[in-house]
């Protein structure tokens, strides 16, 4: 059973050589009929939290920031009565995608690494059945990003990373339909098979790929392992992208684990864990190896996901298996100090959902988040969830959860 507590309160929310490209079958389009409504102003006083979305988010000490020393009582079974988790009792979700809507029930897709299925996840309601992907999910692959088309309003499609028994790809889906090859051929190897996707805030898509157990491919200009690409909804090569033809947008990676950006592309991200070193956050641009990271975490906190508030709050949110690591960050994409972190349950009260991976923004205050309590972790009755995490902050996040 996939169900949460129910919450009754509105929430004002509401985030190539040897390449094979694969047609797609037509999709029925269908219209969202649904508005964009944005969140209440943030609140100076509130560091970044998971907020309780039955309460206003307009005022400091709603949800559990530090003015809120109740605690939530610990689940029971599949039901959960934290009001931030929106979906209860999933199998590691490490990929999630915010659900544009009006405001009165947030929701995001959640899928299942290992199992390739699809959830809608919708406060107040249980998890449903949105798709099922056929996925192999051998040493780190299976169904690792899941993204929104540009259009999704009009076209209701999907994008997915995962891995197959031949190779990583990127396919297409909308409820209901088969899924359909996008981009095929990337290399799969025993490790290193880990990717994800996003959109460029521009129309394309950028898909963020393992380096397959080989660095090495991660410096090869002929291998799409190890890379940030860059390809329009029909799995070509963007039209403007670094070199004419190639869907190559930059190099250097080894297992991605997260891309994001501004609502306007001008600052995009993406976080990796390679086999030794440090993981790492890096600022993209077009046309560069990533060598030099925005930020590095030496104890290996095992990055995935992250959310761009920076023009909310000045935080890049980063998910992680020891919390929300909150990077300060000024608009021109320069990190301006030491990160801190939330929802490591060291913060009054001590709020935490364990092993942090997908994440995914709904609005410009407003993301969700997966865990992965289940691949490593320490689950309790009700994970693996899928859970709401509000900023509502403008001096940069110096806050505990």
């Amino acid at each position: 059973m996939r169900t949460r507590s129910r919450w009754s309160a509105p929430l004002a929310l509401l985030a190539c050589g040897g390449l094979v490209l694969s047609g797609c079958a037509r999709f029925d389009d269908t219209t969202a009929a649904q508005k964009f409504s944005p969140a209440a102003p943030p609140s100076p006083e509130s560091p970044p939290q998971v907020q309780d979305p039955g309460r206003s988010g307009n005022s400091p000490g709603n949800g559990p920031s530090p003015g809120s020393p109740t605690p939530v009582p610990p689940p029971q079974g599949c039901k959960d009565f934290d009001k931030a988790v929106i979906a209860t009792c999933l199998d590691t979700v490490s990929a999630v995608a915010g659900l544009p809507g009006n405001g009165s029930a947030p929701a995001a897709l959640a899928g299942e690494r290992k199992t390739g299925r699809v959830f809608l996840a919708t406060a107040g309601h249980d998890a449903s059945s949105f798709a099922q992907l056929d996925v192999q999910a051998a040493g780190d692959g299976g169904l690792t990003g899941l993204a929104l088309s540009p259009k999704y309003v009009e076209d209701q499609l999907v994008f997915a990373y995962i891995t197959t028994p031949t190779d990583n790809r990127v396919v297409r889906f909308a409820k209901g339909q088969p899924p359909n090859p996008v981009l095929t051929g990337i290399p799969k190897g025993a490790t290193g098979n880990r990717g994800t996707i996003a959109g460029d805030g521009h129309g394309a898509l950028l898909v963020a790929t393992g380096d397959a157990g080989n660095p090495a491919a991660a410096a090869d200009v002929k291998s799409l392992a190890g890379k940030v690409l860059r390809i329009d909804t029909s799995g070509k090569p963007a039209s403007d992208n670094p070199t004419p033809g190639s869907p190559v947008y930059a190099s250097g990676l080894h297992a991605p684990g997260g891309l994001c950006g501004s609502a306007d592309g001008k600052r995009m991200w993406v976080t990796d864990q390679p086999a030794s070193g440090p993981d790492a956050v890096y600022r993209l641009q077009p046309g560069q190896s990533l060598s030099a990271p925005a930020w590095t975490w030496p104890e290996r906190p095992a990055v995935g996901g992250c959310t761009d508030f920076v023009d909310a709050n000045g935080i890049l949110a980063v998910a992680s298996s020891a919390g929300l690591q909150n990077v300060p960050v000024n608009p021109d994409g320069a990190v301006t100090g030491t990160p801190t972190v939330s929802l490591d349950g060291k913060g009054k009260p001590p709020t935490t959902y364990g092993h942090l991976a997908g994440m995914s923004m709904i609005n410009p205050q407003t993301a969700v988040a997966g865990t992965t309590n289940k691949d490593g972790g320490k689950p309790v009755s009700s994970d693996d969830r899928v859970i709401l995490i509000v900023i509502s902050d403008t001096g940069g996040g110096q806050g505990k959860d």
